[in-house]
Order: C-alpha cells, then structure tokens, then sequence
C-alpha cells in the first residue's frame, strides 16, 4: 500500500489537511503531513534565509528519515513547487506525483515566474509594503470555506517568506519522468493562477489530468471527493504509461 505525503501551499501548514487525513485512516492508507519550516507550528523558524531550497530540504529529509517508500507526493499550489524538487531528489522512493491546484515549474522557474505578471508584482509589493521586504502576508481564503477552517485559518496561517517565491528550482529533472495527476479546480478566483501550469500538465503525454469543479482549497472544501478522485489514481501509479 503506498504512503500518499501531503505538501502544503503558502502560509499554510500540515494541519491544512486534517479534514484529508482522517478520510485516509478510514481506507486504511498512511497520510503524512509534513508542515515546511518557518510556517504552521514551525513559525518560530522564520527567517530571511528560508527559500525553496530549504523546503524541498524538509520534505526530503521526512521521506528519508521516516524511510518512506512507494510514496504519492501530493503538492497543493505553492507546494506542486517543493513536490517537484523533492521528487527530482529522492524519484527512487516516489510513485507517483499529484498536483492539486498547484504551480508546475521547469528547472530554473521560481514561483513568480508561473503566476500571471499582475499577481507576481502584488506579490512583491505587499512584501515590501506590509512584509519588511522578505514576507508575502497571507491572501484571503476561497469564499466557500467553512466557518470552522476560517476560524482555524486565522489562528495558524501566516506569512510566506518571500524567498520561496523568488528562488528557482534546482537544475535536477528526474521529476518529469515519473507518473504524474493534475487536478486543477475550475472555480477561478480573482486570478487565473494554476491556468498556465494546468496547460504545460495538460500537454505532458501519459499525464492523468482532472478539472474539478471547486475553489482552490479542495482538500478543505471537499474533501471526500478529492480522496476519491487521489485514491483512483493508485491503481495507475504502478504504470509510468498511465
């Protein structure tokens, strides 16, 4: 049975998927939700210095240190940017990669890169505006989130350092190779900002690609049906051609 491993989006956490996590238990599948440094309950980090580099650094070293194999690596917005590198570092131990709304670079390409221009310049200017000039403050939450996830939201979202939005992958790209999901929700708020990397996944031959019909955060809006449609593709991963 493989380990499906959860990599969060900005601002966010591992406690972001605890509506996802309870729905694994009950089919019996492990679900590991790792939270990168300088967020969530690891906030206390936070520090200039921290990039992308330092969170595809967590990642790897949870997959190695809990000696993880046979893993899905499920990256959710920002964290389709770690999930991509981890899966160049440890592809041994992957298999298979799921984006669920998320940013899917090419080596070289930082998060900024990916996002329409309008949204990446709002970006760095709220950093230097209302962010000391090295964090992002957290964007609101899709309309459709329930009550009881925008009270734990603000208790535990906080802000991105801006580095990890403005480093590049690493020049590794045994990511590409690996059996790969899309899943991009169709419900589109103020900017389109998944629309770009759901086009490069839609053209990757023998990906699997999903429209759903939900707002950017399916793993709290509905997440029943993004266990199913996650679950559906176990079966697949053992098949690179699927």
């Amino acid at each position: 049975m493989p380990v499906f491993v959860g990599v969060h989006g900005a601002w966010s956490g591992g406690w972001a998927w605890w509506r996802m996590h309870s729905l694994f238990l009950g089919k019996g599948i492990r679900f590991v939700m790792p939270t990168c440094t300088g967020l969530g309950e690891r906030a206390h980090l936070l520090n200039p210095g921290i990039d992308l580099n330092t969170h595809i650094e967590d990642i790897v070293q949870v997959i190695e240190h809990e000696d993880l194999s046979d893993v899905v690596l499920v990256g959710h917005s920002y964290g389709g940017m770690v999930a991509t590198g981890v899966a160049a570092r440890v592809a041994n131990r992957i298999r298979r990669l799921i984006y669920v709304d998320a940013l899917l670079p090419e080596p070289g390409e930082c998060a900024l890169d990916l996002l329409p221009r309008v949204q990446s310049q709002g970006v760095l200017e709220a950093a230097q505006q209302k962010g000391f000039g090295w964090l992002i403050p957290p964007t609101p939450m899709p309309e459709d989130t329930p009550t009881r996830d925008l009270d734990l939201a603000a208790t535990r979202r906080g802000p991105q350092p801006l580095h990890t939005f403005t480093s590049a992958l690493p020049a590794r790209d045994h990511a590409s190779r690996l059996p790969a999901t899309y899943v991009y929700c169709t419900r589109i708020g103020l900017y389109d900002s998944f629309g770009s990397s759901a086009a490069r996944a839609r053209g990757h031959s023998g990906w699997t690609f999903h429209e759903l019909n939900a707002t950017h955060n399916p793993h709290i809006t509905m997440p029943e049906r993004l266990v199913e449609l996650l679950t559906q593709n176990i079966e697949r991963s053992s098949n690179p051609s699927s």
